[in-house]
C-alpha cells in the first residue's frame, strides 16, 4: 500500500499533468482476462560455467568465482539533488566526450549542460520558440552520435508548433563547444499527430550504432486508430534508422536488416511494434538490450525488453493486451506471437511509468545489473533483474515524493533521475 502522502501525489499528478497514462477519458477496469504465451527471448543461463570434467584446470591460474546474482531485496535507493534547473526536465544524456558533461533536456525546448553540479548559465541548445511545451508535449528527448564530436551531431525529439513529431539533428560547430545554433537543423523526420498526447519521445543510439526513436500510438484512448497493429504507420513503434547512410535526397538510411524491408504496405523504419507509449528507452551499456517502459492504459504500466541479437519485428501487445492482460477486458489475445513484459505494476501503484536504465557504474556494486525505474505520478523506485527473462515482480526500493520524468548515465555509467519540478538528481544506494 503507497503511504497516503504518496497516494495523494499520485492522484493530484494524474489530475493535473497529461503525461498520466490513460489518455482522454478514464481508463477500464483492470481486465480481467490473462494470454497464456510466456515471455520471448532468452532465459537465463542454468550452467555453472565450470570446464568439461575431462578438462584440467591450470593449476597456477586460481578459479574466478562468478559473481553473486542480483538480489533486489538488498537495495534500497534515495536520489541525491545534484542541481536545480530553470525548467522541467525531461530527458537526461552524456556526449561520450570525456568532457564530464551532463545534458538535461527541458520540455519548453532548451537542453542545459552541468557540469560539477553547476548549470550553466546559458543554454547548450534553445528550441523553444519552434517546441509547443506542456502536458505530453515539448523536447522529449536527446542523444549524442556514437563517434561525437568526431562527427560533431547530436539528435532531438521534439513537439512543432502545429503538435507534430520533429526528430532532427544538430551540430556542434566545435569539439567542446558549450552552444548550438538552432540554424544548423537538419529533419529527419516529420510526424503527423493525431492527438495531444502519446507522443513517445526516447531517443537512444544502439550498440550497432543506429538510431532508435520511440513513437507513442497518436493519441485519445484505447488507440482508436489501431496505429499499435498497423504497419504503414510510424505510430506505436520503435523507429530503427541510419543516420550515417544517407541516400541521396534523404536525411536518413534504412538499415538492411530492419524487420519490414520490402514488406508491403509496411513502414521500413519500423522495428518494434505494439506499443502505447514508450515514453523511455535505453540500452544496457553491457549487453546491449534494449529496455522500454511503455505506459499503460488504465490498469498496468510495463516493462518490455529486446535482448541483444533479436532479430527485431516482436509484438508487444498494444492495443491487444496491456501489460500480461487482455484489453478491452474479456477479449480474446491469448496468440503465441505477441512478446509479453518482463514486468508490470497496478495503477494502485501508480500511473506513468519512466523506464529507467540497467546499472552499470562502479560506485555501488550491489546495484549492478539491476534495472531502475520510476513512475512520474507516485515517484515510487523500482528494481528488477536484468539479466532475466522471465516475469518478475518489481521490488519497490525507493519512495521519492517526486515526479519523474527520465533516467540518463554519465560517462561513468552513474545513474541520474530527471524531477519534472526542476531538480537533477543522483540515484545511490540508501545510506552511502
Amino acid at each position: 500500500m503507497l503511504p497516503r502522502r504518496v497516494r495523494a501525489r499520485a492522484l493530484a499528478f494524474a489530475a493535473s499533468l497529461a503525461l498520466a497514462a490513460c489518455g482522454s477519458g478514464t481508463g477500464p477496469d483492470r481486465p480481467a482476462g490473462s494470454a497464456t504465451p510466456s515471455p520471448s527471448g532468452p532465459t537465463a543461463p542454468t550452467g555453472s560455467g565450470a570446464p568439461p570434467s575431462d578438462v584440467a584446470a591450470s593449476p597456477s591460474t586460481p578459479a574466478t568465482p562468478p559473481p553473486a546474482p542480483f538480489d533486489p531485496a538488498a537495495i534500497r535507493l534515495t536520489l541525491d539533488p545534484v542541481a536545480t534547473l530553470p525548467g522541467r526536465p525531461l530527458d537526461i544524456a552524456n556526449a561520450g566526450d570525456g568532457g564530464g558533461r551532463l545534458f538535461v533536456a527541458e520540455q519548453g525546448g532548451t537542453i542545459r549542460i552541468v557540469r560539477g553540479g553547476e548549470v550553466a548559465a546559458q543554454p547548450f541548445l534553445d528550441l523553444s520558440s519552434r517546441t509547443a511545451a506542456g502536458g505530453e508535449r515539448g523536447l522529449l528527448g536527446l542523444a549524442f552520435h556514437p563517434r561525437f564530436p568526431d562527427d560533431p551531431r547530436l539528435f532531438v525529439n521534439y513537439t512543432d508548433l502545429a503538435g507534430d513529431t520533429v526528430v532532427a539533428s544538430y551540430a556542434v560547430s566545435t569539439p567542446g563547444a558549450d552552444r548550438v545554433d538552432p540554424a544548423t537543423e537538419t529533419v529527419l523526420l516529420r510526424i503527423d499527430q493525431p492527438f495531444g498526447n502519446h507522443n513517445g519521445g526516447g531517443l537512444a543510439i544502439g550498440p550497432d550504432g543506429y538510431l532508435y526513436i520511440a513513437m507513442g500510438d497518436g493519441g485519445s484512448a484505447g488507440d482508436p486508430h489501431d496505429n499499435g497493429q498497423r504497419l504503414d504507420t510510424l505510430l506505436g513503434k520503435i523507429l530503427r534508422i541510419d543516420v550515417d547512410d544517407r541516400p541521396a535526397g534523404r536525411a536518413y538510411g534504412i538499415p538492411t536488416d530492419n524487420p519490414f524491408v520490402g514488406r508491403a504496405g509496411a513502414r521500413p523504419e519500423a522495428f518494434l511494434y505494439g506499443l502505447r507509449n514508450p515514453w523511455r528507452i535505453s540500452f544496457d551499456r553491457a549487453t546491449g538490450d534494449l529496455w522500454i517502459g511503455d505506459v499503460g492504459q488504465g490498469a498496468s504500466e510495463e516493462i518490455d525488453v529486446l535482448r541483444a541479437g533479436s532479430p527485431g519485428g516482436a509484438n508487444y501487445g498494444w492495443a491487444r493486451m496491456e501489460g500480461f492482460h487482455c484489453y478491452p477486458s474479456g477479449d480474446g489475445c491469448a496468440r503465441p506471437e505477441l512478446t509479453l513484459p518482463v514486468a508490470e505494476y497496478g495503477h494502485d501503484l501508480g500511473c506513468a511509468v519512466t523506464g529507467g536504465a540497467v546499472y552499470r557504474g562502479s560506485a555501488f556494486p550491489a546495484l549492478a545489473g539491476g534495472y531502475v525505474f520510476s513512475d512520474a505520478c507516485s515517484g515510487l523506485l523500482w528494481v528488477i533483474d536484468a539479466a532475466r527473462s522471465d516475469r518478475q515482480e518489481p521490488t519497490i526500493v525507493g519512495e521519492t515524493g517526486r515526479s519523474i520524468a527520465g533516467f540518463g548515465e554519465d560517462e561513468a555509467g552513474e545513474l541520474y533521475a530527471a524531477d519534472l519540478g526542476g531538480t537533477l538528481l543522483r540515484v545511490i544506494l540508501a545510506g552511502d
